[in-house]
């Protein structure tokens, strides 16, 4: 087993209270394979994976429980320094926003060979290896488009620079949060079409993280479903999508759109009967 999540628990302290983000969550993932966690905002889905190479804020504000298993070696007890030779290298992250993802004072390009400095001092030329780079993420003519500020570029192509720069650093996993959100709908399969390829492609592991189960079909292969703070089921993508069995499942279930569906309004999520079903397994 590639990564192996126990027992994980965050909470956040204030002067005045403290909040349980993420109550008792236990994944696994394998190697070359992708798991999805999907769940409304707030659930912990994104605390969650921050807290595997620990980019939460530090205690006491942020308290982190459990075990983070890396290839048998805990995440979770590593020093800052062997955590620098983690991020990026072993675990690299995609975010929901390009714009705020890219320094918007310097090139795309420059960003890029940044993170193979970093990370990849055997590389002999770093600009070719850059523009190789963006080549395999899909942007045309990228011995030009390397020398172009964000702003220069489509919210589409910012996406497939942050990729690249993922890329970089050739990660076992690659944990995409919410990696279309930004986009229209006809980016949006573009981008996940272009995850599958690197996936097959590359080797790599995928973590998934999304509030859309409509993205999650014929991608994943293990869903991992939250809410407030916990796994509620998981299992088998095909399974969870085609046979949820707890009742927030089979509200997000419902509320993925159908072609030739007709309704005269949207799905409704019935949060009584989700409490009563977690009021009855955790009391």
């Amino acid at each position: 087993m590639l990564l192996e999540v126990r027992d994980l628990k965050i909470g956040f302290n204030s002067r005045r209270s403290r909040v349980e983000a993420v109550r008792g969550v236990s994944f696994s993932l394998e190697k070359g394979k992708t798991l999805a966690i999907v769940g409304e905002s707030g659930s912990g889905k994104s605390v969650t994976s921050m807290a595997l190479t620990r980019l939460l804020p530090p205690s006491p504000r942020c308290e982190v429980s459990g075990e983070a298993l890396l290839d048998g070696r805990n995440l979770l007890d590593l020093s800052e320094r062997q955590l620098c030779q983690v991020r990026g290298k072993r675990i690299a992250y995609v975010f929901q926003e390009p714009s705020t993802s890219l320094n918007p004072y310097f090139t795309v390009g420059s960003q890029i060979v940044e993170a193979l400095r970093f990370h990849r001092d055997d590389i002999q030329d770093p600009r070719q290896e850059a523009i190789a780079l963006l080549e395999k993420v899909g942007i045309r003519e990228a011995a030009r488009r390397f020398d172009d500020y964000p702003h220069q570029m489509s919210g589409g192509m910012k996406q497939r620079v942050v990729i690249a720069i993922a890329l970089a650093c050739q990660p076992d996993i690659l944990v995409a949060d919410e990696p279309t959100t930004a986009l229209d709908v006809t980016i949006e399969a573009q981008i996940m079409e272009l995850l599958g390829e690197l996936r097959e492609r590359e080797g790599m592991s995928i973590i998934l993280i999304t509030h859309n189960f409509g993205i999650v079909d014929g991608f994943a292969d293990e869903v991992a479903v939250m809410y407030r703070g916990r796994i509620v089921e998981n299992g088998p993508s095909g399974k969870v999508l085609s046979s949820p069995e707890h009742a927030y499942t089979q509200a997000l279930v419902r509320c993925i759109p159908q072609i030739g569906m007709k309704r005269d309004r949207l799905p409704v999520v019935d949060y009584s009967l989700i409490e009563a079903e977690e009021v009855a397994a955790h009391g």
